[in-house]
């Protein structure tokens, strides 16, 4: 098991950043970020395997970069030309392995003003 520690979120108009970060109890083998808005199912954004491998959603390329530091245990997603539509509470989530169960943060309010 593993407990994960959000910071970072806030309120930013449009075209500004944001730095999320995410703190695990432990080491873990994919971290990243999901999103969710009311209404809406949590959809993913980045992740990163602890080799490096990232994937990210196709709405997000060319703006976010997700990146990690494995020794701390910590995942970052810098969020650059932040627009409306990323508003959303952002989720850290963490597998322990190739496959399992994910664990998730509690979620920190992203919101972008226009």
């Amino acid at each position: 098991q593993v407990q994960l520690d959000e910071s970072g979120g806030g309120l930013v108009q449009a075209g500004g950043s944001l730095r999320l970060s995410c703190v695990a109890s432990g080491s873990a083998f994919r971290m990243g970020w999901y999103r969710q808005t009311i209404g809406k199912q949590r959809e993913l954004v980045a992740t990163i395997t602890s080799g490096g491998s990232t994937i990210y959603a196709d709405s997000v390329k060319g703006r976010f970069t997700v990146s990690r530091d494995n020794p701390k245990n910590t995942v970052y997603l810098q969020m650059n030309s932040l627009i409306p539509e990323d508003t959303a509470v952002y989720y850290c989530y963490a597998m322990l392995g190739i496959t399992g169960r994910p664990y998730w943060g509690q979620g920190t309010q992203v919101t972008v003003s226009s």
